[in-house]
């Protein structure tokens, strides 16, 4: 038991440098993706009041007229708008483009809860791996030691919480995003197919 214990001990003090380069590494990506998600957010600013102010008298008539203004717009949205209207004919192609925009907004989705899961998880691995050496400093009186493990302990928690509290929020900003995002491309959608009907 005793043998089992001290591989215990060792595979957990060998798991700290790992979690410290972890919370580094997604510390770095989480306010990656805040910076991505601010210039998102302006670039969207600029598009949803052009294009909800084009959908809102969007009829099957001047379906075709409606690419042509927004075909100017970048980002996901508008590209696929567009790339619905072009495949209008194919009702196939259009439930395969509404299929693939669902999925890229659930990979964006996936990145942030990442960050919201993965943080704090990492946060708590870093405050109990370094609390066995801490543990052990004050019970053999070595308050420094004790000191620097606690210190150690303490900041990767913060830092975790740090992560933790951008992908949570970056989450569900994004989580309003594409649901009204995915309501737009299959109102597009819908006039495109009662476009189609009325055709037949």
């Amino acid at each position: 038991m005793q043998y089992i214990d001290k591989v215990i001990c060792w595979l957990s003090s060998g798991l700290m440098v790992p979690v410290m380069v972890a919370v580094i590494y997604f510390l770095v990506q989480a306010f990656r993706q805040l910076w991505d998600g601010s210039r998102q957010y302006v670039r969207r600013m600029k598009e949803i009041k052009i294009l909800d102010a084009k959908l809102n008298g969007l009829t099957y008539t001047h379906i075709r007229s409606f690419a042509e203004l927004t075909a100017h717009l970048e980002g996901p949205l508008p590209a696929t708008i567009n790339e619905l209207i072009v495949r209008s004919g194919s009702e196939a192609h259009r439930n395969r483009l509404l299929a693939d925009f669902h999925n890229n907004c659930e990979r964006e989705l996936d990145r942030c809860r990442t960050l919201s899961k993965t943080g704090p998880i990492l946060g708590l691995m870093g405050t109990l791996i370094p609390m066995g050496p801490a543990l052990g400093g004050l019970a053999a009186g070595d308050i420094a030691t004790m000191s620097e493990q606690m210190q150690i302990a303490f900041n990767t928690t913060v830092l975790g919480l740090v992560i933790g509290t951008i992908g949570f929020l970056l989450l569900q900003t994004k989580q309003r995003w594409y649901t009204a995002d995915q309501n737009r491309v299959e109102f597009v959608n819908d006039i495109i197919q009662t476009a189609y009907e009325n055709k037949a």
